[in-house]
């Protein structure tokens, strides 16, 4: 059987959708994940089933979102399918319209909240066009997963179908592992120092990035290393400019999840710092936090559901009372120098690690897919 997935980015940094093809693939699949090709697009290590990334006119704006729903829409109209994956609103009325022409099923894996996210909380015109959209199509889906309890609750309130949970963990051995690791020098990062690391491809407003670099006027022998994408990268570059944080800041841009791990298996503590400002952060179960943990490094977190539940029950890590940056300063300055605690820490993420990973939770991606299967070999 063949399967599309299609999600709106241009796959080189997006783990989930990476993790449920390989799934799907070693289940027998013939699979294609189609994407976006964009300006600084790098290219994709080499994967065991197909991709494919559209080039579009626009990469912003109105015009970009209807210029991709258009060729998404061709794309799945013209290709051999007989199941099709839609990640996240932004890619799920072309797949609807093509399951119902085609008659195929439609498997829905929403992210987030979408209609929730800061980016249209600030454009009422725009969250009441994605809202409409979401109303239409959400109670027609048959088959739905998301990344946490805490969001699957508030869509099956809301829209009264069921939604199957698969959290966004790394496998516990990654197909994309490197053969060799590199070493700090290899990487440019300082051997002298204690590595604190903030990553994400979404690195935007009430992040806590802000607080993570003015922490670093506060902490001797060490260094924040920032790496990722988003909205406020260029504002934490003056920041960092303007309080002379030059040799406590670096930044590296946007970069394949194979070299990220990398990076943060050099580390010696990972943030993960959203704010309550929104009902998607506050559910938010950001992905990160299982990268810290499989990289064995302890994490600070912020005081959300999903967050503190993860740190408190596996005893990985501190959580945050306030989003002040000097509370964020003093936590850092008295962790990071008490090697006694860091190493129990340390020791508890190996745990955690054999529990939270994708191997534990593909079978709910799995039972979905043998189901089609089954009625597949009874026609």
């Amino acid at each position: 059987m063949n399967i599309i997935a299609s999600v709106i980015n241009d796959l080189s940094t997006d783990q989930r959708i990476h993790k449920t093809c390989m799934t799907l693939q070693e289940m027998g699949f013939k699979v294609l994940l189609i994407g976006r090709q964009q300006k600084q697009s790098q290219a994709l290590a080499p994967r065991r089933y197909k991709t494919f990334r559209m080039p579009l006119l626009f990469e912003k704006g109105p015009l970009f979102y209807l210029f991709f729903q258009v060729r998404l829409f061709f794309q799945l109209l013209f290709r051999k399918v007989d199941v099709l994956v839609a990640n996240d609103l932004d890619t799920l009325f072309p797949n609807y319209l093509v399951s119902k022409i085609k008659r195929i099923p439609l498997v829905y894996d929403t992210h987030e909240l979408f209609c929730e996210v800061p980016e249209l909380q600030q454009n009422p015109l725009k969250k009441k066009i994605w809202k409409g959209l979401e109303r239409f199509l959400f109670p027609k889906m048959k088959y739905v997963f998301t990344v946490n309890d805490s969001i699957a609750k508030i869509y099956q309130e809301e829209y009264k179908i069921p939604v199957q949970v698969i959290r966004n963990m790394p496998r516990g051995k990654s197909s994309l592992a490197p053969a060799t690791e590199l070493s700090r020098a290899e990487l440019g990062l300082p051997e002298d120092k204690k590595i604190i690391i903030l990553q994400g491809a979404g690195i935007n407003m009430d992040r806590g990035a802000e607080e993570a670099v003015g922490a670093m006027r506060f902490i001797e022998g060490a260094m924040l290393l920032i790496i990722g994408s988003g909205d406020v990268i260029p504002s934490l570059k003056k920041m960092v400019s303007d309080q002379r944080l030059e040799g406590k800041v670096r930044f590296v841009d946007k970069i394949p999840f194979s070299l990220l791990g990398q990076y943060t298996r050099l580390a010696d503590i990972g943030l993960t710092l959203d704010k309550d400002s929104n009902i998607n952060y506050r559910y938010s179960l950001p992905n990160k936090l299982f990268d810290y943990i499989h990289a064995g490094i302890p994490v600070i977190g912020s005081d959300l559901v999903e967050v503190r539940r993860i740190i408190e029950q596996y005893k990985i890590g501190a959580v945050l009372t306030d989003n002040k940056l000097e509370s964020l300063a003093e936590v850092l300055q008295k962790v990071l120098y008490d090697p006694e605690q860091m190493k129990i820490w340390k020791e508890n993420t190996k745990l955690a690690a054999r529990e939270l990973c994708w191997e534990m939770e593909e079978g709910r991606i799995m039972d979905i897919f043998k189901e089609f299967l089954f009625k597949r070999k009874l026609r």
